[in-house]
């Protein structure tokens, strides 16, 4: 890989005859892959996307362009050397007659997070070319792969580059308390947050979201930290995810797509998975993509005259009819749900649903009230499917308890529609406890995004307890304020130290049977009402 001085010379000579800087790339085994003309002041690199490369491993490709004037590597230079991951990069200068005159060059910085993402060699002149430069390349490569093998090995984690975009009107939610939820998130799907990185931007890019320039300041702190992934706090459209894999050579995902991660492990029941299916699905059918557009592949052999379909025609094809039989099958386990709860209406069993933000506690105050162990953990949706208990009170009574989904800010639209046949069981509850986790700063901001949850599906109407739960995980001070401003409509719980259950349970039970009797005596006074219009009648008659 050794710049001869006929290459050198070459190179020099054909750029001052046509003012423009000439660059090739250069293989391991010495062989020119590309050549390329650019400006008088800069170059165009290739499209390589066919060359691959692994995240530990450089493209396997050396760059050597001419530079017209007596400069070193500028920062266009150095980025491509970075993004692109090539092993090493070099421009040649020349004199006044077109001779190589100087080089300059450098390579990837395989170890260090906070310097540099690259390496300045000091300048050399034509007689300091030396052979052995493939060793210092397997060299630096070496070092890199065991570098990533000890950082992966200490975190066991994907490494995540966090990039958030929010409207500079908007004021409903601080772009810092946003940024955070996508770190829950990242947590709960088991990615480790490295950095991240907040623009208030009214108008969006329409292919990179934030603009060539600053994604391209992102992207060069995400390989200087050594990060796998980019994760974007909004809902990227497939034409932007794309155009930003391409340019960053990273893995790129979205918020919704976390969000359906986290639903995938979570989910165990068949309804769950199926459902979880279907939003993946129709996630995935708007991006489907190729590389290629060759039509020439046939499907059908003999009789299948003309260009048939391409494969991803056939991806989109079949998307679309497992899509349907999901549906289906989803249709028949609602008239199941559907069945069920008719039963419980026969039996006159009252239901009491409880929701929540997702991590309000939910699920450990269902099993602190019914003696269960439903799973519960401090994540972000780490109860996925509906869960049901009996709750047995004093004279014969009792009432089902149902646990649902936990409630999220801006609900990826596939995964409301896909669980909106989940949430509409709780449209047949006598009474909601609305779970708040008031030791989290923004419980406000997550109280205001249940109610409109609530409101979109048609449940505002149901009469409501309000529930702040986690007090425990207040100071002393706030606890005790919280305490002494507290009114009949509100109550204060620890569901995991089992503060202020009994409270709540007496206040479930005289809601929903107080509600129960008043039934009760509209419908009778609407009989009376009804006898004595026909005695009415009879006596007129």
């Amino acid at each position: 890989m050794i710049i001869t001085p006929e290459v050198s010379r070459t190179l020099t000579e054909l750029s001052l005859e046509i003012g423009r800087q000439i660059g090739i790339l250069i293989d391991r085994n010495g062989y020119v892959t590309h050549v390329t003309v650019g400006s008088d002041s800069s170059i165009d690199i290739p499209w390589l996307d066919r060359i691959r490369t692994s995240e530990a491993r450089l493209r396997g490709l050396r760059l050597v362009h001419s530079h017209l004037k007596e400069e070193s590597l500028n920062q266009e230079d150095l980025t491509d050397l970075a993004l692109l991951r090539l092993d090493y990069i070099t421009a040649v200068t020349m004199d006044e007659k077109g001779l190589p005159k100087s080089y300059y060059s450098a390579h990837v910085n395989p170890e260090d997070e906070d310097g540099e993402p690259w390496t300045v060699i000091s300048k050399k002149v034509p007689g300091q070319l030396q052979e052995g430069i493939l060793e210092e390349i397997l060299d630096i490569e070496g070092r890199m792969a065991r570098y990533r093998r000890n950082l992966k090995g200490a975190q066991k984690e994907n490494r995540a580059f966090l990039v958030g975009v929010y409207p500079e009107n908007n004021r409903i939610r601080p772009p810092a308390q946003s940024i955070e939820e996508l770190k829950e998130l990242c947590r709960t799907a088991g990615v480790h947050v490295v950095d991240s990185f907040i623009q208030r931007k009214n108008r969006l890019d329409p292919s990179t979201v934030l603009g060539k320039g600053k994604l391209e300041e992102i992207v060069l702190k995400a390989i200087q930290k050594q990060v796998e992934l980019l994760v974007f706090d909004l809902e990227l459209t497939p034409s932007q995810a794309k155009k930003i894999s391409d340019y960053a050579d990273l893995k790129v995902l979205d918020r919704t797509q976390l969000i359906l991660d986290i639903f995938a492990r979570n989910a165990t029941s068949r309804d769950g998975k199926l459902q979880v299916e279907l939003a993946q699905l129709k996630y995935l059918k708007g991006r489907l993509s190729e590389l290629d557009d060759n039509m020439s592949r046939l499907t059908g052999g003999i009789g299948g005259r003309g260009p048939g379909e391409t494969k991803l025609e056939i991806g989109k094809r079949r998307v679309e009819e497992r899509i349907s039989r999901l549906e289906q099958e989803l249709k028949s386990l609602k008239k199941r749900r559907e069945i069920a709860r008719r039963r419980r209406k026969k039996n006159e069993i009252p239901v009491c649903g409880i929701v929540g933000y997702t991590n309000a506690g939910k699920s450990t105050l269902l099993n602190a009230m019914t003696n269960s162990t439903v799973l519960s953990e401090d994540k972000l949706f780490a109860t996925l499917d509906p869960t049901s208990r009996r709750i047995r009170f004093p004279e014969e009574r009792e009432i089902i308890v149902s646990d649902t989904v936990g409630f999220i800010h801006d609900l990826p639209p596939e995964l409301s529609n896909a669980f909106k046949a989940t949430l509409e069981e709780l449209g047949d509850s006598d009474l909601l406890v609305h779970v708040v986790d008031v030791s989290n700063p923004e419980f406000r901001q997550q109280m205001e995004a249940v109610e409109t949850i609530l409101e979109d599906l048609n449940l505002s109407d149901i009469p409501r307890i309000l529930v702040f739960n986690k007090v425990d995980g207040l100071p002393e001070e706030a606890r005790n304020e919280l305490l002494r401003e507290a009114d009949i409509d509100t109550i204060y719980v620890s569901a995991i130290q089992g503060f202020g259950l009994e409270t709540l349970l007496h206040r479930i039970e005289e809601r929903i049977y107080a509600q129960a009797e008043a039934k009760l005596s509209e419908s009778r006074l609407w009989e009376e009402d009804e006898e004595w219009k026909e005695e009415t009648e009879k006596t007129y008659v």
